[in-house]
Formats: C-alpha cells, sequence, structure tokens
C-alpha cells in the first residue's frame, strides 16, 4: 500500500494494529477522521489519552473503574455473600445488562491457558482466595466462558476454595459450548445466572 503522506501512513499502521482492524479498514477510518472537524479528532485524541493516564482497577474486584473501588463495589444494595467470577471487564457488563444478578464481581484478567503461557500465577486467582479466607462469602459463582480454558480455570478454582465453607456454583449450561459469555443474549445468560448450579454437579 502506497502513501502520500508519512503522518497518513503512520496514522494507519497504529490503527492496523488493533484485532480484526487490517491496513484497507485502517485507511478508511483514518480518512473519515481528517474529513471530520478538528475539534472531534481532538476530543477522540483527549479521551485515548485519558483513558491511558487515567483508568484503574478497582481495589476490590479487579473491574475497570474510574475510581479506586468501582461503582458496584460502592453500591450498599448489592449483596456481599455472593460473588461471581468472570474472565474480564466484558462478562461484568454483558451479566450486568440481564439485571438478573445483585452480587459482586471477581474478575479474573483472562483465564489459564497454557498454550498461550497464562497461568494461575498471571490472573488475580490469588487474591479471590483471600477474599474468600477473610469469611463473609457465602457462594462463588463460575461464569466462564465454556470452552476448554474456561472449564479448566473454573475447576482450579475450585480446587483452591474446597477447604473453606464457600458454596461453588456454575451458571447453566443454557450457554452453547465454546461460546463466550460476552456474545450471549440478554436472556439466556440472565436464566443461566438465576439457574445456576452447584459446581460439584457440573464436573
Amino acid at each position: 500500500m502506497n502513501f502520500s503522506s508519512k503522518l497518513l501512513e503512520n496514522a494507519v499502521n497504529e490503527i492496523a494494529q488493533f484485532p480484526g482492524i487490517g491496513k484497507r479498514t485502517a485507511l478508511r477510518l483514518v480518512l473519515h477522521l481528517l474529513k471530520q472537524p478538528k475539534t472531534h479528532t481532538h476530543q477522540l485524541a483527549k479521551s485515548l489519552n485519558s483513558l491511558v493516564d487515567d483508568i484503574k482497577l478497582c481495589s476490590k474486584c479487579h473491574n475497570i473503574s474510574d475510581h479506586e473501588v468501582c461503582e458496584i463495589c460502592r453500591n450498599p444494595s448489592r449483596n456481599e455473600e455472593i460473588i461471581c467470577v468472570v474472565e474480564d471487564v466484558r462478562d461484568v457488563m454483558a451479566i450486568e445488562n440481564t439485571a438478573q444478578y445483585k452480587g459482586l464481581y471477581h474478575v479474573l484478567g483472562g483465564k489459564i491457558s497454557p498454550i498461550e503461557g497464562i497461568g494461575p500465577q498471571n490472573l488475580t486467582i490469588d487474591s479471590l482466595v483471600e477474599k474468600i479466607k477473610k469469611g463473609g462469602v457465602k457462594e462463588v459463582i463460575f461464569a466462564l466462558s465454556s470452552t476448554i480454558e474456561g472449564d479448566t480455570t473454573n475447576f482450579y478454582i475450585f480446587k483452591q476454595l474446597e477447604k473453606f465453607n464457600v458454596q461453588t456454583s456454575t451458571i447453566a449450561r443454557g450457554i452453547s459450548v465454546g461460546d463466550e459469555l460476552e456474545y450471549t443474549d440478554e436472556i439466556t445468560l440472565g436464566r443461566s445466572i438465576t439457574n445456576r448450579i452447584p459446581f460439584e454437579k457440573s464436573l
């Protein structure tokens, strides 16, 4: 791809690094930005700078937040006795959209995947165990994707929590095996949370 401008080429190369975006799509996006008023593009750049510089991870659940503790963890109406374990912020958003769950979350930051070099030490499993160890939590819901990596992660955490007096459950399999949580429709996901089953019965 030949560029008439080095500035254009640099912008295209940066945007082409996003998942699912090739150079042709990146070029269309950059040309679109050039057609917009400069104030729009400056606002976009400002938002991205603020995102990188100011975003935080909740000190309690590891969800993405504007504050030290996220809005969900600060909400006094949430049930602190139930923790839903998810892979990332997209899953939190998907479950929240169902309006069927009123407990708290714990965001792992991924799934155990030896092929990708991701082990338990790369996730926030230790902080989840410490949270359970302190007491006060009665149930942990595993809400990871129905994949081999998701099932492996569920089982690993289950073994870590066995020695504690806490109930473990998993979302019902209304979700097809291999499906990612974020792509599941809200009704199916909501029913899966409501009709969760003891984790031992899912093995």
